[in-house]
């Protein structure tokens, strides 16, 4: 896989510079979805893919979970840690360039990504390291925009290249049992840049096997 080491560097900059403020950009309020589905995660420990600054990750932590927050904005994992802080908790941490990078194989119990938002030539490569990541029977879930939000504008990459296909996405996931899918309108209310009706893509998958 050929990666744009500009590309790279440009979207570190850009993430880190959205993530500096004090402001929380996308709220601190856990997304509905993974609200909706959590109890699929049974007691263990689970990677946040993505997780920007951490509003997934603390919610997971507070539900006894152990957690690790991936991402590669330095500024939104400081701000993750601090929001576990000042809610009496502790989260792991952990920069990755999730095109770039792949987390060793099985090493936790179940992962989420929301609004991961890459390039379509990473995406596949991505994906398929995500559901590695986690043990056989644990359970992956995932919310994306879909190509069909550009008609939207209500949040996400205004570029089709950065969103999501279904179609992908069941052929990804398709060694694996799918718990949940769904394709098509919702409503979202996160912090300044994700607010009002969406069209998004979301899975709930249980690990069958090793990739």
């Amino acid at each position: 896989m050929i990666i744009n080491k500009r590309m790279q560097v440009d979207t570190m900059t850009i993430w880190n510079e959205r993530f500096s403020g004090e402001t929380y950009v996308y709220g601190k309020e856990a997304n509905v979805f993974i609200k909706e589905k959590a109890s699929l995660l049974e007691q263990g420990t689970v990677a946040c893919f993505a997780e920007g600054e951490g509003r997934n990750a603390v919610f997971l932590a507070e539900r006894g979970l152990t957690v690790t927050a991936l991402d590669n904005a330095d500024t939104g994992l400081e701000k993750a840690s601090a929001l576990a802080g000042d809610r009496g908790l502790e989260i792991d941490v952990k920069k990755m360039d999730l095109t770039l990078e792949a987390p060793e194989r099985e090493s936790f119990d179940h992962a989420i990504m929301v609004f991961g938002h890459v390039p379509k030539s990473s995406q596949a490569w991505m994906m398929r390291n995500i559901l590695a990541s986690v043990r056989p029977g644990g359970v992956v879930l995932l919310e994306v925009y879909s190509e069909d939000q550009l008609d939207y504008g209500t949040g996400g990459p205004p570029d089709a290249g950065l969103l999501y296909d279904p179609e992908d996405i069941l052929t990804w996931i398709r060694d694996h049992h799918v718990l949940h899918f769904y394709y098509g309108e919702a409503d979202r209310v996160e912090g300044e840049k994700h607010t009002g009706r969406c069209h998004l893509i979301q899975a709930a998958i249980r690990i069958q096997s090793s990739i």
